[in-house]
Order: C-alpha cells, then sequence, then structure tokens
C-alpha cells in the first residue's frame, strides 16, 4: 500500500478512486452508525449494490433518498404497486424489481420486529479484533454476518445473504476493516 495523491495511505480498495469514493472510505465507512433509519438505508443500498460497483450507488445516493423518501420505514412499508412503477421508472436509482420489492418487504418485515432494527443488527458485532494487514485477510462472510442473514431471513428480509450482511458490518462500523496501514482512525468503541 503507498500514499494516495494527498499523500495518505488508504485501503487498497479506495486508492486512487474517485474523490466521493475516497470521502466516503475516509468519512463513512466502517464508522460507527447506529438507528433503525440509518441502517435500513445502508442496508437497502448494500442490496442494490449486489452485483453492481459501490460507486454507482454512492453516485445515485441522493436519488435513492429522494425515490424512497429520505428511506421513511412507514410510507416505504404503504407501497403500492403504483409506487413500485414509479421506482422503476426513476433512471436516478438502480431499476431492478426484485430489490424495489425487496427494500418494500424490507420496511414491512421491520415493523414486524420485536426489537428496534439497530439494536438486532449490532447484536451481531463480534468482539473487536486487530485490523486486517492485507485486503487477503478480509473475509466475504463470518459466522456473525451468517447468523444476521439466517436471523433477518427468517424474519421476511429479502437481499440479505451473509456476503451482504457482512459488508452491512464493515460499512457501519460492526467490524474494522480497514487495513492496518490505513490512515483512518480506528471507530470509537461502542
Amino acid at each position: 500500500m503507498s500514499a494516495d495523491d494527498d499523500g495518505r495511505t488508504r485501503c487498497d480498495w479506495a486508492y486512487g478512486q474517485s474523490q466521493l469514493y475516497r470521502d466516503y472510505h475516509d468519512q463513512e465507512w466502517g464508522q460507527v452508525l447506529r438507528g433503525q433509519v440509518a441502517l435500513f438505508e445502508r442496508m437497502s443500498l448494500e442490496a442494490f449494490q449486489s452485483g453492481l460497483s459501490w460507486l454507482i450507488i454512492l453516485r445515485k445516493r441522493d436519488n435513492f433518498r429522494k425515490a424512497f423518501e429520505g428511506f421513511d420505514l412507514e410510507k416505504i412499508a404503504r407501497y403500492t404497486d403504483r409506487d413500485i412503477a414509479r421506482l422503476m421508472a426513476d433512471e436516478g436509482i438502480v431499476r431492478n424489481r426484485a430489490k424495489i420489492e425487496a427494500t418494500i418487504a424490507n420496511a414491512r418485515a421491520v415493523a414486524d420486529l420485536d426489537v428496534d432494527l439497530s439494536d438486532l443488527l449490532w447484536s451481531y458485532a463480534p468482539p473487536p479484533r486487530p485490523r486486517p494487514k492485507t485486503l487477503a485477510d478480509v473475509p466475504a462472510i463470518t459466522p456473525e454476518s451468517q447468523a444476521m442473514a439466517n436471523d433477518l431471513k427468517k424474519r421476511g428480509f429479502r437481499f440479505v445473504g451473509p456476503t451482504t450482511a457482512y459488508a452491512l458490518m464493515q460499512a457501519t462500523g460492526m467490524v474494522d476493516d480497514h487495513l492496518a496501514t490505513c490512515w483512518v482512525p480506528t471507530p470509537a468503541a461502542v
């Protein structure tokens, strides 16, 4: 790993990328995020990212927020076929019917939870561990992400497989997968 053009050493996946991607790496990825709406948004965006570049999602994030009304869970849970048609026609988002329908189903699943979504997701956060030395040391799935995905699926969630669950854990600070040499400080303890 070498320093980027601003002199900072970053995780390999963020090195030499667009400013938007670097800002995401530097300011958001791996930082502790809590709150039902905030985590629902990230869960939804991770599902939309499946099979695509995260940079596509970052570029469309404001459009997703507008299209899904700020990821207001109550509003999304009431979406109808008319809303699906509206979203399928929205060129500002990823127009994948299965992922749109999953977002709606997931909002309904949140409404049926007997626990706050944030508390549920964070209950799967593993104990802190040393930062990985290389990208090869970063897993794609873990026992915790498998358990999270299984629990969410039992509760009616969609597009939440163990790989997506682990990506959510990484993005929201449940695990710290910034490389050991990365300049981003370790997130504050939860």
